[in-house]
C-alpha cells in the first residue's frame, strides 16, 4: 500500500450521506464516539488502487455555523489536523440548498471531491446537469453518482484515491465580500492557523462568529489585528447596505450559487408533478394525515406483537430452552460439575439472558419499521404533521423526531435533541422523550401482558404506548406552566424526497440494533443475572440461604416492597425487579426469571406471574415500568446533554413521581370497579 488518507464525508441531512458511506465501506465500519461528546463517530476503511482510505462519517449538517452540536463537531473536525480531504455529498435534485455548505467547505482550502448524489432522481425529473461546468465554477472535481444503485462508484473511488485537489480558486463573492475576505485572511497569516483555511477563518470572523472569536482569544490575537478585522467587517457591511454582517456573507454565497446553477443546471420548461408531490397531497392532507400516521403505527405494533412477532419469539425461545440450555446442562452434568455451579450457569446466567433474548425478534421488527419510516422520508412528514399539536405544550414539530426515536432507545433519542437550536426546547424535549416507551421495555410488556391478558395482550401493549404519549403530553403541560414558560422557537424542516429504502442499509441498521441488544444481553444482563442468582442464594453473612426470603435479595426486596403496596404489587420479587430495571429495563425480565426459578422458560414464568398478579395489579406494574426513570445509560446521557446532575436527577424524580401517581390512580380507581 503506497499511502493512506483520512477523508471526511460531509453533507446535508437527507443528502444520501449514510447510503454512500455504507456503499463505500460495506461492513468494514467502526463505530465510536467523538472525544468529549456522545455522538456516534463512524469510520470505515477501504483500499482502492493501492491507496488506503479511512472515511469518517460526520453528522449531517446544513452549514459550518455553530448553531447545533453536530455543526460544532463537524467544524472542529474539519479544522483539525486529522483530515487529508473532504468528500462532499450533494443532493443533485436540491442543489441550490446543498451548495451553501459546499461553498463553505471550499473556503477551507482542503483537497476535495463533490459527489452529486441521487442522479437517478434527477434524470427522472428531466433535470440536466453539466458536471464539467459545475466543476469549473467550483474549482474542484465533481462526480455524478447514485449510491443506492452503485452508479459511478469506481470513478468516485478514483477521485478519492488520486484526483482530490485543493480548490484552484475561491468563489468570486459579490458585494465586495471577496476583497474583504482576502484582506482579513492576510491579517490572520501570522497566527498559528492552517494557512490554506485562512479564507474560512476570515469569513467567520467577518460575520461575527462568536465561537471563532473565542478561538482567536485563545491564540492571543493582537488588539491591532482585531481592530483591523472589525474595520474590514464594517466596511463590507456598509458596502452591502445591510445591517446584519452574517446576512452579507449569506447573500454573497447565494448570489454565487444562483450563478453556478444558471451555468450548469437546466430544469424542464414544463413542470411535471413529482411522485413526492403526489404522495404529499395524501399523507399531508389536513384530514387524512393523522389517520394515515395512526395506521402506520398500528401496523408497526401489530407486526411486532401480533402473529409475526409471537411466532419468531416462540422460535427463539424454543432454540434457547429446548436446545441450547439442555445441551449445556447435560455437558456440565457429564463433566461432574458441582450442582451450585450448574445452577449458577443454567438457572442464573442462561435463564436470565435467555429470558431476554427470546424477545429479540420483536426488537428487530420494531427497529425495522423505524428504519423504513426514516429512510423513506416519511419521518420528516410526521414531524411536520405533529407541529401544531406539539405547540400546544410549548414545543415544535422538530421535537417529534427525538421523541419518535425514543420508541427505539432513549439514549440516542436524547442525543438527537441536540439538533435543536433553542435551549429551552431542547431541555424540555429531553425531559419528555423518556415517556416514549423504549424497545428495552418490550420484553416486560410481552411477558406480563402475555401472562395476564392472553389474546388481548396486543391491545394492552398498544394501550401502554398510547398512555406513554398521553403522559408525555401531560408532563409537557406541567413543564410549560412551571419551568419552561417561554414560547417555543420557530419550526423550519426540510421535507426530503421520498425514496425506496436501501435493502442493504436497512439490513445493516437492523443488524446494528440487534448486535447492540445481544451485546447488552451478553454483558450487562449476563452480569446482572449472575449477581441476582448469587444474592438470592446467600444470606447477609454469606451462608447458603434456606429460602429466597432470607437471602440478601429477599431482605432488600422486603424492605422496599411496602412502597409499592398502594400500586397493587407488594411482593418483594417485583420490587427487586424494578430496582434492577434501573440498570437496564430488560433486566426486569431476567431478574424475575431468576427469582421465580423459571430458568429462562417464558411459559413457566408466565404461569407463575398469573398466580402472583391480578390483571389490574399487573397492568399497574406495567404502567410503572413504562413511566419510571430510564436506565442508567439514558440517565447518564440526560446528565451530559442537560449540563449537570441537578437537571438529570430532577428529570428522573419528575418522571418517577408521575409513574407512581399514574400507577396508583389506575390501581386504586380500578379496584372500585373490579
Amino acid at each position: 500500500m503506497s499511502s493512506k488518507k483520512t477523508i471526511a464525508i460531509i453533507g446535508n441531512p437527507n443528502s444520501g450521506k449514510t447510503t454512500l458511506f455504507n456503499r463505500l465501506t460495506g461492513s468494514n465500519q467502526h463505530v465510536g464516539n467523538w472525544p468529549g461528546v456522545t455522538v456516534d463517530r463512524k469510520t470505515g476503511h477501504i483500499c482502492h488502487d493501492g491507496v488506503g482510505i479511512d472515511i469518517v462519517d460526520l453528522p449531517g449538517i446544513y452549514s459550518l455555523s455553530p448553531y447545533t452540536q453536530e455543526e460544532i463537531i463537524a467544524r472542529e473536525f474539519v479544522l483539525s489536523d486529522e483530515l487529508d480531504g473532504i468528500l462532499n455529498i450533494v443532493d443533485a435534485a436540491n442543489i441550490e440548498r446543498n451548495l451553501y455548505l459546499t461553498l463553505q467547505l471550499i473556503a477551507l482550502g482542503l483537497p476535495m471531491v463533490v459527489a452529486l448524489g441521487f442522479m437517478d432522481d434527477v434524470r427522472a425529473q428531466g433535470i440536466e446537469i453539466d458536471c464539467d461546468a459545475l466543476s469549473e465554477r467550483l474549482g474542484v472535481p465533481v462526480v455524478p453518482i447514485s449510491a443506492k444503485k452503485g452508479e459511478n462508484m469506481h470513478n468516485l473511488l478514483d477521485g478519492l484515491a488520486h484526483h482530490m485537489r485543493a480548490p484552484d480558486k475561491q468563489p468570486p463573492y459579490l458585494h465586495g465580500v471577496g476583497a474583504a475576505i482576502r484582506r482579513a485572511a492576510e491579517q490572520l497569516s501570522p497566527l498559528p492557523l492552517r494557512q490554506c483555511s485562512l479564507p474560512f477563518y476570515a469569513a467567520k470572523l467577518l460575520e461575527g462568529d462568536s465561537v471563532m472569536w473565542k478561538q482567536m482569544d485563545k491564540l492571543n490575537m493582537p488588539q491591532k489585528m482585531r481592530d483591523e478585522i472589525n474595520s474590514i467587517a464594517a466596511g463590507m457591511q456598509s458596502h452591502a447596505n445591510l445591517t446584519d454582517k452574517e446576512m452579507v456573507l449569506a447573500d454573497a454565497l447565494y448570489d454565487y450559487i444562483e450563478e453556478v446553477v444558471r451555468a450548469a443546471y437546466k430544469r424542464p420548461k414544463v413542470h411535471k408533478a413529482t411522485l413526492t408531490e403526489r404522495i404529499d397531497k395524501i399523507v399531508l392532507h389536513r384530514v387524512w394525515a393523522l389517520p394515515i400516521f395512526a395506521f402506520f403505527m398500528f401496523l408497526m405494533f401489530w407486526c411486532t406483537f401480533g402473529p409475526i412477532g409471537s411466532f419468531l419469539g416462540n422460535g427463539m425461545e424454543y432454540l434457547i430452552q429446548s436446545i441450547i440450555s439442555p445441551a449445556i446442562r447435560g455437558g456440565l452434568t457429564a463433566a461432574h460439575t458441582q450442582d451450585w455451579l450448574i445452577g449458577l450457569i443454567c438457572d442464573g446466567a442462561i435463564g436470565g439472558v435467555g429470558g431476554v433474548l427470546s424477545f429479540l425478534p420483536q426488537i428487530v421488527i420494531l427497529f425495522f419499521f423505524l428504519s423504513v419510516l426514516e429512510d423513506t422520508g416519511y419521518l420528516a412528514r410526521v414531524a411536520f404533521i405533529m407541529d401544531t399539536l406539539l405547540r400546544r405544550i410549548g414545543l415544535s414539530g422538530k421535537s417529534f423526531v427525538p421523541m419518535l426515536m425514543g420508541f427505539g432507545c432513549t439514549t440516542p433519542a436524547v442525543m438527537a435533541a441536540r439538533t435543536m437550536e433553542n435551549d429551552a426546547d431542547r431541555r424540555m424535549t429531553i425531559m419528555l422523550t423518556p415517556f416514549m416507551s423504549c424497545g428495552a421495555k418490550l420484553p416486560v410488556y410481552a411477558l406480563v401482558a402475555g401472562a395476564l391478558f392472553g389474546a388481548h395482550q396486543g391491545l394492552v401493549v398498544i394501550s401502554l404506548y398510547v398512555l406513554g404519549i398521553l403522559m408525555g403530553i401531560l408532563a409537557g403541560f406541567i413543564l410549560k406552566k412551571t419551568i419552561f414558560k417561554e414560547g417555543s422557537s420557530g419550526f423550519v424542516l426540510e421535507l426530503p424526497t421520498y425514496r425506496m429504502p436501501s435493502f442493504k442499509g436497512t439490513v445493516l441498521n437492523m443488524w446494528q440494533k440487534a448486535k447492540d441488544f445481544i451485546t447488552r444481553a451478553g454483558t450487562l444482563i449476563f452480569l446482572m443475572s449472575v449477581v441476582i442468582w448469587l444474592l438470592q442464594n446467600f444470606t447477609l453473612d454469606f451462608s447458603v440461604a434456606t429460602s429466597a426470603e432470607n437471602s440478601i435479595l429477599g431482605v432488600i426486596g422486603t424492605f422496599i416492597a411496602p412502597i409499592f403496596q398502594p400500586l397493587g404489587f407488594g411482593q418483594w420479587q417485583e420490587s427487586v425487579s424494578l430496582l434492577t430495571g434501573l440498570v437496564a429495563k430488560e433486566a426486569v425480565v431476567s431478574t424475575m426469571s431468576v427469582l421465580y426459578g423459571a430458568g429462562g422458560d417464558s411459559a413457566m414464568l408466565s404461569g407463575m406471574l398469573g398466580t402472583v398478579f391480578t390483571p389490574l395489579a399487573g397492568y399497574s406494574f406495567l404502567v410503572f415500568t413504562l413511566l419510571y426513570m430510564p436506565c442508567m445509560s439514558a440517565f447518564a446521557t440526560i446528565k451530559r446533554e442537560m449540563g449537570g446532575w441537578r437537571w438529570a436527577f430532577g428529570a428522573a424524580a419528575f418522571q418517577t413521581v408521575l409513574a407512581y401517581l399514574a400507577a396508583m390512580v389506575i390501581y386504586q380507581v380500578g379496584s372500585l370497579f373490579l
